[in-house]
């Protein structure tokens, strides 16, 4: 592709010529004048590099292909197993996880094995193993390419734009958005953990918004601030439905971030020692939610304090999206909802929750003893891992009330497995057990009772099973 400079500032003071615009044949131009640089939230200039210097391939997935199919705007595309008649999901990765690099074609991996359709790994690794401002810029001209591939394949296969989906994570979230403003009409746009810096309180021309597609959910995994604690995702709602997993801060099973905020161009050149555990959960729990279809249901809740309180349990008239792929069977009925979205997940694979409120009625002897409680769930085979309910005196005749989040999906449970223990030698040898376990369902609110008939020792097993009519 031939390249065309636009000349538009000469430094007489130093005999050097800066390009203020560069335009790359069919891609179109690109300057640096506000609001995509010159701003306080975008100090640093830069122009987007050459096509050839960004290296972008386009690798398709199929139910067909094992491998991917490395596929250009051309007519080598119907060599391909592309096929028209089905939808086609992009995925743009905008951060580089050390060891983790293609992520984006193992989510197309999951995504053609789950559903008929395309799905296209967009890599442009040398064009984001940069500075942060360059590969910030790199951005757009990556949005047009990926907008040129969008529109030769509407054109050549008669699609429309609402057969295309994009999803994208760090910077490859604001490239998605890019895309949307170059081509009206997409289906949906997925940001993964959004970038913060140069993107957050910034004109919405520069970032992922609601304009952008028809529908746009965002899922937030790092949005502590970044100045001060080097937060690479912003906490802004920018989706028509935004998740906040965990609070949108911490994920569980990840240290807080390390660092300074001038150690920016470092992370993403990928020489600095930095763990991006955060903000990469945002993409492995999008994966993981393909095939685990009815994990992640997202409360609708004012903040994170008030859905660990429980005060935003259950979901109400079908009132909670899922996080994740098929959040877009949720309804906004306002047309972009200003309720944040919060759920727990797990420290490790499988990631998903379902959760649960406990209400267990203890039976024991007369006298209060210090102890722990804990209960597990089982559905016809499947049995849900081991939850602590209480840490403290165990009083008989008292409720005692938690959430709980399964790691299993039940279909319906039909036991609680009761246990309790507390360590130390009595010779009274005491036996609890629970006398009445009200269980409610969080995505809908069901109600499950099961009733006990028996008291255990220590670290015995009850099993609590449905009471009788």
């Amino acid at each position: 592709m031939s390249l065309m400079w636009s000349l538009g500032l000469l430094c007489l003071l130093t005999g050097a010529s800066y390009a203020t615009e560069v335009c790359y044949d069919e891609l179109g131009c690109f300057n640096d004048h506000p609001p995509w640089s010159g701003t306080d939230q975008r100090p640093v200039s830069a122009l987007p590099w050459s096509p050839t210097e960004l290296g972008t391939r386009f690798l398709l997935f199929t139910g067909k292909n094992s491998y991917y199919q490395e596929i250009k705007a051309d007519q080598t595309i119907d060599i391909s197993n592309y096929s028209g008649r089905y939808k086609t999901r992009f995925v743009i990765p905008g951060y580089l996880v050390k060891k983790d690099e293609d992520w984006p074609q193992e989510m197309c991996k999951a995504m053609v094995k789950k559903e008929n359709g395309n799905c296209i790994a967009v890599e442009w690794k040398k064009g984001l193993k940069t500075k942060y401002a360059q590969a910030a810029n790199n951005a757009r001209l990556l949005a047009a390419q990926v907008a040129s591939m969008i529109t030769f394949l509407m054109g050549h296969y008669k699609q429309n734009a609402d057969k295309f989906h994009l999803i994208g994570h760090s910077l490859g979230a604001h490239a998605a958005g890019e895309v949307g403003s170059r081509i009206p009409g997409l289906a949906r746009i997925t940001g993964l953990d959004p970038s913060e810096p140069y993107f957050q309180h910034t004109d919405n021309s520069v970032r992922l918004d609601t304009s952008d597609a028809t529908f746009v959910d965002v899922i937030h995994t790092d949005a502590l601030p970044f100045h001060s604690k080097l937060g690479l995702g912003m906490p802004e709602s920018v989706g028509h439905i935004d998740f906040y997993p965990n609070g949108g801060e911490l994920m569980p099973g990840c240290s807080a971030n390390k660092g300074k905020p001038t150690e920016l161009d470092a992370i993403w050149e990928g020489t600095s020692n930095f763990d991006a555990c955060n903000h990469a959960r945002a993409y492995q729990y999008y994966t993981e939610s393909i095939s685990e279809s009815e994990s992640f249901v997202g409360f609708p809740c004012s903040d994170q304090d008030s859905f660990a309180a429980g005060k935003c349990f259950p979901c109400a008239d079908s009132q909670c999206p899922l996080m994740g792929h098929y959040a877009d069977k949720f309804t906004v009925i306002d047309g972009i909802s200003k309720t944040k979205y919060f759920l727990s997940t797990g420290r490790s694979k499988p990631f998903g929750r379902y959760s649960y409120k406990v209400t267990l009625t203890l039976e024991g002897p007369s006298w209060p003893n210090p102890g722990l409680m804990f209960v597990a769930l089982t559905g016809g085979k499947v049995t849900t891992k081991e939850v602590q309910l209480h840490l403290g005196m165990l009083n008989p005749g008292r409720t005692y009330e938690m959430l709980l989040d399964a790691n299993k999906y039940l279909r319906e449970v039909t036991e609680v497995k009761f246990r309790w223990n507390n360590h130390i030698l009595n010779p009274m040898k005491p036996k609890y057990g629970a006398t009445k376990v009200e269980l409610q369902r969080g995505k809908d609110g069901k109600m499950f009772l099961f009733c006990g008939t028996q008291t255990v020792k220590e670290n015995e097993i009850q099993s609590v099973l449905p009471c009788q009519a």
